[in-house]
């Protein structure tokens, strides 16, 4: 049975030889000689240095191309011409699911035809060489994004070639991701990645750890996410990690993204180790987007609007092609600029919102009685209380793809546009926070002039690829019946 507790040493070293086995550019790593290599990188490339030294929102965008020539030139482009401050490399599907022979055979392949046949950068075959020449041809941090639910491989891998920092977790690339791989699975696998993160911060490299914070990118309410993120910051803290960026995804109302941004830093840092320096990154929508690119620039303005106002340190942005799937580097460098001037015209003002200390204390309540159950459920240990507490339902995530999770919660989207929960299923809360929602939904339903039931959830979940942010029913151009 695992534990919230620190992998010893020589169980490290142990993991470490036999995970290095799994393809043969594992075997070029070597602790001692990646610890000088990142002490010789300059202070510009020191991410969570960067990160944590920023006085206004860093931008960064998404991007991974299967060949190195061609990833740098992409990310040289979103520096350069889409300003942004830190840069990504997306890692590819094959990897995520350690195939790493049909990635070795993509890549092979894009190198013949000059096409990107892989859906981003296969780190693990390109090895420690391609990754430090990959870092030392940008002068910028760069992340490693995936979605990788064993990403242990890729983190000993991408960290000995100069990555530092490294997105996912146990929950956040389990429960949304997969249906192959159980909890206690992900979660004593990510124990290791985070346990190397900590060796390289002992000796001086900090390496940051970001968690996925959108989950399932479609109406998470804000505190099953902000729960999670404290779960799966707990969970590095322990092993050793000291620069944690705890994530959210936009739900779309201002005043609800704001307040949960807030509770997000507030709450982390009072639940996480005092030693551990905790930064915040807001995703932009991370849901449908409308088809036209002027819309779709409406969408990523008010991410943007959303930034300056709760300011978190970092913001993953959104290009207006997401419609169409991999957007080109210049729809991804113009999501960049776009995000930019949003942010540069608005974080001076002093825009001050009705309701967002009520909404940040809302979502405080519902994230405190979820990590009190995680506490309960696992006898003050968050490894056991997680697991059961997903077992149980008592945790959930809605819409969720793993069989390690009920996916029985479903939200609704109250009568300003804040996510509500219409259906609690045995997801644990207070009586009088439920009859908030229950409440807030009524009165929408009330508005709408239709009855509380299923499709309000579905009609939320396209409203804003189809240029709104509540799903009501339409009549003629208005409010109507519900069919």
């Amino acid at each position: 049975m695992i534990r919230d507790e620190r992998i010893p040493s020589d169980e490290l070293r142990r993991i470490d030889d036999e995970i290095r086995s799994g393809w043969s550019t594992g075997e070029a790593v070597d602790f001692e000689a990646a610890i000088a290599y990142h002490e010789s990188l300059p202070a510009s490339k020191r991410f969570a240095d960067v990160l944590e030294s920023a006085d206004s929102p860093l931008l960064q965008p998404r991007a991974g191309v299967p060949r190195l020539g061609d990833q740098i030139e992409l990310l040289e482009y979103l520096h350069g011409e889409g300003k942004a401050d830190l840069l990504p490399t997306t890692i590819d599907s094959y990897t995520r699911d350690n195939e790493y022979g049909k990635a070795q055979e993509g890549l092979e392949k894009a190198r013949e035809t000059g096409e990107d046949t892989l859906n981003g950068f296969p780190a693990v075959n390109h090895g420690i060489e391609g990754c430090r020449e990959l870092i030392e041809a940008i002068d910028a941090p760069i992340e490693v994004r995936h979605g990788t639910p064993d990403a242990r491989l890729l983190a000993a891998i991408t960290f000995a070639g100069g990555f530092q920092s490294f997105e996912g977790g146990p929950i956040s690339y389990n429960i949304p991701y997969t249906k192959r791989h159980g909890l206690e699975e992900t979660i004593e696998k990510w124990q290791f990645v985070d346990r190397l993160a900590g060796a390289y911060t002992e000796r001086g490299v900090r390496i940051n750890r970001e968690p996925f914070g959108p989950l399932t990118g479609t109406l998470v309410p804000p505190s099953i996410a902000i729960a999670i993120m404290i779960v799966e910051g707990q969970l590095a803290a322990t092993q050793g990690v000291r620069s944690i960026t705890l994530g959210y995804g936009q739900v779309g109302n201002v005043v609800q993204d704001v307040a949960a941004l807030n509770a997000l830093q507030k709450l982390g840092d009072e639940y996480l180790p005092d030693e551990v320096c905790v930064t915040t990154v807001f995703h932009e929508w991370m849901g449908g987007f409308p088809p036209d690119e002027a819309r779709a620039n409406g969408v990523i303005s008010l991410g943007g609007m959303t930034a300056a106002i709760a300011q978190p340190d970092k913001v993953i942005t959104k290009s207006p092609q997401e419609f169409q799937g991999v957007p080109t580097k210049e729809a991804n460098a113009s999501g960049l600029r776009t995000t930019r001037q949003v942010i540069d015209m608005a974080i001076e003002q002093n825009i001050d919102i009705d309701g967002i200390a009520e909404e940040q204390d809302l979502i405080e309540r519902e994230t405190r009685c979820l990590m009190d159950t995680i506490f309960s459920h696992g006898d003050g240990d968050v490894v056991q209380g997680t697991i059961k507490a997903f077992d149980s339902g008592a945790l959930d995530v809605p819409f969720a793809p793993s069989d390690s999770a009920k996916g029985a919660v479903l939200p609704a989207r109250d009568d300003d546009g804040r996510v509500r929960i219409f259906e609690w299923a045995d997801l644990e809360m207070d009586d009088d926070i439920k009859e908030i929602h229950k409440a807030r939904l009524s009165q929408r339903a009330t508005t709408e002039g239709r009855e509380e039931s299923f499709r309000m959830v579905a009609d939320d979940v396209d409203a804003i690829s189809d240029g709104k942010l509540i799903g009501r029913p339409q009549d003629k151009g208005g409010v109507g019946s519900a069919d």
